[in-house]
């Protein structure tokens, strides 16, 4: 059975908010590396543990979209 309109949507704007997610994560790691490059590791570190839990949002998000897909959750119109 295909995905309504309405899952259809669900499972896109997770993936693109997981996407988004992914990819700050890279540019905040490449941040991390400069200010580690400075002597800044405090902070460095502070980035990288935000990168981690992003890391961790991200694959949250793209489990729900994988269940969306599945049919495991489902959408009936928009609130």
């Amino acid at each position: 059975m295909r995905l309504n309109e309405y899952e259809h949507e669900l499972q896109r704007d997770l993936q693109s908010v997981a996407s988004d997610l992914r990819w700050s994560a890279v540019d905040l790691k490449r941040i991390a590396e400069l200010l580690r490059k400075t002597g800044n590791e405090a902070d460095a570190q502070s980035v990288l543990r935000s990168c981690e839990v992003l890391q961790s949002d991200e694959e949250r998000l793209q489990l729900y979209a994988r269940e969306v897909k599945a049919r495991a959750i489902s959408r009936t119109k928009i609130h």
